[in-house]
C-alpha cells in the first residue's frame, strides 16, 4: 500500500506491509530519495518479513531543517542552518500520533526506527543522541560524518538509541571537495565511538560512490535494523 498524504502539516509518502504492523520507519527524503522510495521499499519487502508502516517525510530545505547547527557552506554557496531540532520535533509528533494509532492493534510497544541517507544520515545519527524520547533504532546509510564538529560532538555525548546502522560506499572518499575526503577515516571513528559506548553497531561497505543506489542501501539499514530490534 502507497500513500501521498499530509501528516501534521508535513507533506508525506507513506507504505504499509501488512494489517497490523510490528514497526514504524521513519525517513526524512528530497526529491533524489522520493525517486528511489518504491525501489528502497521492494528491497525491504523481499529482505525481511516483518510487517511495518513506513513514512518518508518530505523535507523542502535540506541544508537547514537537517543540519544540527550552522556550518559554512561546502556545496555552493549554501551555508548550513541549525533547523534539526525542529524538525526532530516534527518528527516525535509524528511518530508519537502514528504510535497511538497502531498501538490499538497490537499488544507489545511499536519500535521506531529512524534513518537516512547522506545528511539526512546524519540527522539520524544525531537523532540516536538525544535523551527526550530516543528512537529505538538508527540507520545512518552513507552518512556526512565529514560535518563540520560532528565527531567532537559524537565523542562528547552518549548515544540514546539501542543500535545504529552505519554504511559507505567504498570510493566515498575519492571527491574534489577537501573535507569530503576524511569520510572514510570518520566513519570508522563513528563506529569506534559507539563500539566504546557498548552500543550494537554495524558498519557496512558498499560498491560505489556516494550517488549511487541511495534506496537500496538505506533499505539494507532498515532491514537490519528490524531483525536487529526483533531478536532483542
Amino acid at each position: 500500500m502507497k500513500q501521498q498524504i499530509e501528516i501534521l502539516g508535513k507533506s508525506c509518502t507513506v507504505y504499509q506491509r501488512g494489517d497490523v504492523p510490528q514497526m514504524l520507519l521513519l525517513q526524512l527524503v528530497d526529491e533524489h530519495d522520493r525517486e528511489e522510495l518504491d525501489t528502497e521499499m521492494e528491497w525491504i519487502v523481499s529482505h525481511s518479513t516483518v510487517d511495518f508502516r513506513f513514512i518518508a517525510v518530505h523535507v523542502d530545505r535540506w541544508f537547514d531543517e537537517l543540519a544540527p547547527w550552522p556550518a559554512p557552506p561546502v556545496f555552493g554557496k549554501t551555508p548550513f542552518g541549525n533547523g534539526a531540532t525542529k524538525t526532530l520535533d516534527s518528527l516525535r509528533q509524528i511518530a508519537g500520533e502514528e504510535q497511538q494509532r497502531m498501538a490499538a492493534s497490537v499488544e507489545t510497544p511499536i519500535k521506531v526506527i529512524i534513518g537516512g541517507y547522506s545528511l539526512a544520515g546524519l540527522f539520524a545519527l544525531w537523532a540516536g543522541y538525544q535523551s527526550d524520547q530516543p528512537f529505538d533504532a538508527v540507520v545512518a546509510a552513507s552518512p556526512s560524518v565529514w560535518y563540520q564538529d560532528w565527531l567532537d560532538y559524537a565523542a562528547t555525548h552518549q548515544p540514546q538509541s539501542d543500535a545504529f546502522y552505519l554504511s559507505l560506499g567504498d570510493r566515498e572518499e575519492r571527491s574534489r571537495t577537501p573535507i569530503l575526503t576524511t569520510i572514510a577515516t570518520a566513519i570508522r571513528r563513528q563506529q569506534q565511538l559507539l563500539e566504546q559506548a557498548h552500543i550494537v553497531n554495524v558498519l557496512e561497505w558498499n560498491p560505489g560512490n556516494h550517488f549511487q543506489d541511495n534506496g537500496q542501501r538505506t533499505a539494507k539499514g532498515f532491514v537490519w535494523a528490524m531483525k536487529n530490534l526483533l531478536h532483542h
